[in-house]
């Protein structure tokens, strides 16, 4: 069942993420903070951000799902290893598998298949994502960074928050993207609606996407796009915000898409960042599947 907490401040000026890690003990500041941007932690009946100052008399509705079961099994899934050390894991995750453990998906995530793969790793911590410094959505396929040991984690933890990490998508959006190359700059939060989407909303957080055009079809654009912040479903809602949708997307794309695709045209092509052990910095790339790969064939040959 879940728990719904009432707080009522007294003394303000606290973040309030840390205000609300303090005041109800069950929580950790970081399981505060993923409350929060889910718009399950309000102020005055108002989503806010983990950042913001509370003020004296402020009312804090916090709401706390029920437990998620605590095992997390290995199990031998295939992987793509691109790179391993004794750190880190780079690996090319396939469109459909989702990287950890959460409702609707208790196994076959790329988490269960990284258990199989290195039993060292325990699924220990509470939100059960043992090794996990970012996240791919499920039908986004391309390159991912595990970290195989906890000062492996903090190293690569402290580069991801610190925009040192090198990103590259593949995407393919509907109509011609103009200008062929440009920053998108446009904060992104809760859809006011739509819990489960995410918007350019006054008062989100700030995110920023860079893009250039590599090649224009009669009726769509393939993009690489660079995001420079880490945002829930960056890439796809920048784009959508602009009229440009990518194809195949459920969530954000056309109600009727064009192209028989059957999850967004979306691929985490390049990624970078420097090794825990050596603090050299390494690049790696992958491959475009086959499914994304028949889509610009078909475009070509129209």
């Amino acid at each position: 069942m879940e728990q719904v907490v009432e707080l009522r401040v007294g003394e303000g000026g606290q973040r309030l993420d840390k205000y609300v890690a303090r005041m109800v003990p069950d929580l950790s500041r970081s399981r505060a903070q993923r409350l929060i941007e889910e718009g399950l932690i309000t102020v005055n009946g108002e989503a806010a951000k983990p950042s913001y100052r509370v003020e004296a008399s402020d009312l804090v509705l916090v709401r706390i799902p029920p437990p998620e079961p605590v095992e997390v099994r290995p199990e031998p899934i295939p992987l793509d290893i691109v790179y391993e050390d004794a750190d880190i894991l780079v690996v090319n995750k396939p469109a459909g598998m989702v990287v950890h453990p959460a409702h609707g998906h208790r196994a076959g995530t790329l988490v269960n298949a990284i258990l199989a793969h290195c039993p060292e790793l325990a699924a220990t911590d509470e939100e059960l994502r043992p090794g996990i410094v970012h996240r791919l959505d499920k039908d986004t396929s391309g390159l991912i960074v595990v970290a195989k040991n906890e000062a492996a984690r903090r190293y690569l933890q402290r580069q991801f928050k610190r925009r040192e990490v090198r990103k590259v998508y593949l995407a393919l959006v509907e109509g011609r993207l103009e200008p062929p190359q440009g920053v998108i700059e446009a904060p992104i939060g809760r859809h006011p609606r739509h819990r489960k989407k995410m918007a350019v909303v006054e008062g989100g957080r700030e995110a920023r996407t860079d893009y250039r055009v590599l090649e224009y079809f009669d009726q769509h654009t393939l993009v690489a796009a660079e995001p420079k912040t880490g945002r829930t479903h960056q890439v796809r809602v920048h784009f959508a915000s602009l009229g440009h949708p990518l194809v195949g997307d459920p969530l954000y794309g056309f109600r009727r898409q064009r192209l028989p695709l059957r999850r967004q045209f979306l691929h985490a092509q390049t990624l970078g960042f420097r090794l825990p052990a050596s603090g050299q910095y390494v690049e790696f790339t992958a491959k475009l599947p086959e499914d994304l790969r028949k889509v610009l064939e078909a475009l070509r040959g129209q």
